[in-house]
């Protein structure tokens, strides 16, 4: 089990992050944050300045992302499992920096950062 998460990591060309590690790497200006759940979870809370772009809709709207290809992207959702497939599809597309929050918004809520409700979704 231990060999086989060891070499799940080795091959993944993202890194899980903490919240407050993505905290850090949110004060880059250069960062982006890409929140892959649902709109209806998006508008209930999210990371102010994330864009939401569900994980079912992530593979068409990589054009949109392009830009960033070099930029930190900061992948979350609302537990991580979404997220870590988000990364992947990002790595695979050729965006170098890109981190998953482990734990999602549940483990950011829990450290008690900062949320945003809204009522429009960002895109």
């Amino acid at each position: 089990m231990l060999l086989q998460e060891f070499l799940g990591n080795a091959f993944n060309k993202y890194e899980s992050i903490s919240p407050l590690i993505a905290v850090t790497k949110m004060n880059d200006e250069n960062s982006l944050i890409v929140d892959v759940r649902d709109p209806q979870e998006f508008i209930k809370s999210h990371i102010e300045d994330a864009q939401n772009i569900p994980l079912a809709k992530l593979e068409e709207q990589l054009p949109k992302l392009g830009k960033h290809k070099s930029h930190p992207l900061i992948v979350v959702c609302q537990t991580g499992a979404r997220s870590a497939t988000a990364s992947k599809t990002l790595s695979k597309a050729g965006f170098e920096q890109v981190f998953n929050m482990a734990g999602g918004m549940q483990s950011w809520e829990d450290n008690k950062l900062p949320i945003k409700n809204s009522s429009k979704n960002k895109e």
